[in-house]
């Protein structure tokens, strides 16, 4: 963004006036005028841009979002703002009274020569408002489209108002800048100059390679290299020629002069005409073209060549002429005459059936005698029939450069296909099914043909059959007469797939990490109390899905209801496994999804956020079509699932499911765990014809690592995925510090006076009871919990699972129950959390033991070594933050807790 310097030398350098600067500066100050929304169908985006430093809106994904990637990598752009303060506009409306209207504009741009408001429309949009509207949208001369009363508007302020069609973006440029945007970054590592000039020297010995074939090269490179040199232009690819994901079709050069060179070279080759033997097809039964006439090359000897005229005559021709004439191009296939021949001979081939085909192959089988110039064998058909073949086979030769063609039979222009009902008539039935049959009164067919029989004799015109009726009305478009009849959301059943994936439909990604889908289900299944045995309910499964492998990257399970805490712990377990979060993260239109937290976290690691539109789940297709996969391959199998609940009526107590619920959260977490990415990852995808793993594997050597995206697992971003409490805060009672879901957390902070009495933001740690954060007097302090020793010895998701089952056990009580830090911490040392916790425990147990076999020098210390023992009071030290986004080390073994010996037996394992 520019400094207060550089918008001083920008005004003077464009000459603007004190009006134009104050309306420039109160832009450049104010917040986005309103919050975009996904209402139409349309795709809202959150975009958090490097340029500005802030996340930038976009109300569609086809069409605003590339306008933000436009200005996010041109130069010229200086600054640019998303929906600016409203302008006025005043126009004539289409009635010819003048109106005036409160526009906000997409964005305010400043360009290095301009600055000025700009309106992106879709081109289908355009043409219908300038019907609408034709004062306020036009087409100019210039071939673009214009809007005069913006442009009176910017006028006087010495700004420009543009109109944006989405006819004019260059998608496969769009398509690259995406996929380049990882090494577009200024922390991306550079290459090393060695491997740089190796990759220079082989495109320069061989310009125009594949990229592909580059790919392939074999140096000691990966696709990561060769990507940065692009990005950086070391090494030149027209971006936009053809996507950097397919390529076999990308070019590489040295630069962008000898790509131009090549590209002039190639133009002018394809326009000269061919040269040689190559320009006619030499083969016995071949076409030539001599002086106006048809000739079928009837034999191709050593020192002659025969021709078939069409009369039947032979001449033979020396082939040192023969070859002659060929040079000189009085010899030439009938192809090379026709332009667009392909065209017609696959509409020909397209509209013949298979009967036709084999018709067809009947009569050249018959016919190929003579076309060989061999004499014709005893053949049932009549001669007239043979010459009247012989004879549409030259004619479509000569015509279309294939005489196959001529030998289908035209069985589709038999007959007389044409509407025979006088044009009122017609008129008068597309009358009646667009204004009686096509509404919301959803009038049988029946009764509308009987209101048409009396339009029709009323006027004196002839009334349609009631066949010719329903055929008329079967015929017409079903979405939208559906959306006529019984809305938008019944209207959207009858809406097509995306069988062909284009920029600008909802895409599955061109590598693995660019799109994430997250969304929630509720399981098919009753979970029971391990402690209890009490029916819990249904828990909710949270998955985050990469697009375009189908992986399950990560997957959350809780009782409670989809919240912003079950998206930021998505997205930890996310980082957790894999170190990396989606470029793009598609989510619905939960309100858990606006949060300002969710939020936060993507924009502060720059992941765009979509949001799919209302109602239209199949914007989010790969995420639901997992839901359905894991209930009936996974859930389904398990003792307890409710799928017998589809027919309520027929449920007996004896088959109810929550009375046959035998499965725990703890349990079913982590068998869905290694269902997840053990199972599902590993069995063949019928879309992608390979394991979700293979193609994530194989997505990512082709596509990029991406090393320098990789997120830490540190504490700066357990920190932002941290979440709070209902209300966000919590009171500081003296001595026992502010309580976080029934537990109270204590910090050295808390002494000061000013602090006691006052609410404080907090944040607690879902995977560890022990810790939790507050923020006081401008930074954040780590709190630790009175009964740390209990938790500080279990492991994440122990606590996690411990947790959530005590809290869904006493939900409801009221004030029969209140859950206190004892009692949580006595239930996590119960024999009965030990039978829920054992297995969990034990593969806990295992991951040590494989580690300390494969290298004891990669155990911590304090791992290696038995805890000494130590005493502890709720008036320890608390280390604390010196900011918001730094951490702080953990307390160090001697000041750890009075543990127990089940807690110090875990350590002396090492």
């Amino acid at each position: 963004m520019l400094s207060d310097e550089e918008w001083l030398q920008l005004c003077q350098r464009l000459g603007l006036s004190k009006q134009a600067q104050a309306v420039i500066e109160e832009i450049r100050s104010s917040p986005s005028s309103r919050r975009v929304r996904s209402t139409a169908g349309n795709v809202s985006v959150r975009y958090p841009s490097r340029k500005m430093g802030v996340t930038i809106q976009a109300e569609s994904h086809r069409n605003e979002l590339a306008g933000i990637y436009e200005k996010e990598h041109d130069p010229e752009t200086l600054e640019y703002y998303d929906q600016p303060p409203p302008i006025k506009l005043l126009y004539p409306a289409k009635s010819g009274r003048r109106v005036g209207v409160l526009h906000t504009p997409d964005y305010f741009v400043i360009r290095t020569d301009s600055a000025g408001w700009e309106e992106w429309k879709t081109e289908e949009e355009l043409v219908r408002l300038t019907e609408q509207m034709p004062h306020r949208y036009v087409w100019g001369k210039d071939g673009r489209w214009r809007c005069p009363p913006g442009e009176q508007y910017a006028e006087p302020f010495g700004l420009f108002y543009q109109v944006r069609s989405s006819a004019k973006i260059d998608w496969v440029f769009q398509r690259n800048m995406l996929f380049l945007e990882d090494y577009l970054r200024a922390d991306c590592p550079p290459v090393d100059q060695e491997l740089g000039a190796a990759f220079l020297s082989l495109v320069a010995a061989r310009p125009g390679i594949a990229l592909d074939e580059l790919l392939r090269s074999g140096h000691r490179a990966s696709s990561d290299e060769i990507y940065s040199l692009i990005a950086s232009e070391q090494l030149y690819v027209d971006v936009c020629a053809a996507p950097l994901a397919e390529t076999e079709q990308v070019r590489v050069f040295c630069d962008r002069e000898t790509a131009c060179a090549h590209a002039v070279i190639a133009e002018t080759t394809r326009q000269a005409p061919a040269v040689g033997l190559r320009s006619v097809r030499v083969s016995i039964g071949a076409s030539i073209l001599w002086d106006g006439s048809c000739w079928t090359i009837a034999n191709m000897g050593e020192s002659s060549v025969a021709l078939l005229a069409e009369d039947g005559g032979v001449v033979e021709l020396p082939r040192a002429t023969f070859e002659t004439l060929v040079r000189q191009g009085q010899l030439t296939s009938p192809r090379e005459g026709e332009q667009g021949f392909g065209v017609q001979v696959q509409e020909l081939l397209a509209r013949a059936s298979p009967q036709d085909f084999r018709e067809a192959n009947r009569r050249y089988a018959i016919l190929a005698p003579r076309l060989a110039g061999r004499p014709a064998v005893d053949s049932p058909v009549p001669a007239r029939t043979l010459h009247h073949w012989l004879s549409r086979w030259r004619e479509a030769e000569q015509a279309l450069g294939c005489g196959y063609v001529g030998l289908l039979p035209r069985r589709w222009r038999c007959g007389n296909r044409q509407r025979k009902l006088p044009e009122n008539t017609l008129a008068v039935l597309e009358e009646f099914i667009a204004n009686d049959y096509e509404t919301l009164k959803q009038k049988p067919k029946c009764e509308v043909y009987g209101a048409l029989l009396c339009a029709c004799e009323e006027r004196g015109i002839v009334a349609p059959s009631y066949k010719t009726f329903s055929l008329a009305v079967n015929h017409r478009p079903r979405q939208g007469q559906t959306e006529k009849r019984q809305g938008r959301r019944a209207a959207y059943q009858q809406q097509s797939f995306y069988w062909e994936l284009e920029f600008t439909t909802p895409r599955h990604g061109d590598r693995p990490f660019e799109i994430g889908h997250i969304d929630h289900t509720r399981l098919d299944i009753e979970l029971v109390c391990s402690h209890t045995g009490r029916n819990l309910g249904r828990p909710w499964a949270t998955f985050l899905v990469d697009a375009f492998s189908r992986r399950l990257l990560a997957v959350y399970l809780t009782f409670d209801p989809p919240s912003y805490r079950s998206c930021m712990m998505i997205l930890r377990e996310c980082v957790r496994r894999h170190s990396r979060l989606p470029q793009i993260v598609v989510v619905d239109g939960g309100g858990e999804f606006e949060s300002i937290y969710f939020e936060t976290l993507l924009a502060r690691y720059e992941c765009t956020k979509k949001r799919r539109p209302d109602a239209q789940p199949r914007f989010g297709s790969v995420c639901e079509r997992l839901f359905g996969t894991t209930n009936t391959r996974f859930i389904h199998n398990l003792v307890g699932n409710t799928q017998i609940m589809r027919n309520v009526r027929q449920v007996t107590r004896a088959v109810e499911p929550k009375q046959h619920a035998c499965w725990t959260l703890g349990r079913l977490y982590a068998r869905l765990c290694e269902w997840a990415y053990e199972v599902y990852d590993t069995l063949e995808h019928q879309a992608l014809g390979q394991s979700p793993r293979e193609a994530f594997a194989v997505g990512l050597a082709q596509g990029g690592r991406r090393t320098h995206r990789l997120i830490p697992y540190d504490g700066d971003f357990r920190l932002f995925t941290l979440p709070t409490t209902r209300k966000g805060t919590a009171k500081v009672m003296p001595r026992l510090g502010v309580q976080i879901n029934y537990l109270c957390y204590w910090s050295d902070a808390f002494l000061d006076a000013e602090v006691e009495g006052t609410q404080v933001l907090v944040r607690y740690d879902p995977l560890d009871a022990g810790t939790a954060y507050a923020f006081v007097k401008g930074r954040w302090v780590r709190c630790i919990s009175q009964h740390y020793a209990r938790f500080a010895g279990r492991s994440e998701r122990e606590v996690m699972l411990a947790t959530a089952e005590l809290r869904r056990q006493h939900q409801g009580r009221g004030q029969r129950f209140t859950v206190t830090a004892r009692r949580l911490a006595d239930f996590l040392v119960s024999l009965e959390a030990e039978e829920v916790l054992l297995e969990q425990r034990l593969r806990d147990a295992e991951a040590r033991d494989v580690l300390r076999i494969l290298d004891g020098a990669l155990m911590p210390q304090s791992y290696r070594d038995p805890l000494p023992s130590s005493s502890f009071t709720e008036d320890a030290p608390c280390i604390e933050c010196e900011g918001e986004a730094e951490m702080v080390e953990e307390p160090a073994a001697d000041e750890a807790v009075d543990a127990s010996d089940d807690i110090l037996a875990l350590y002396e394992d090492y």
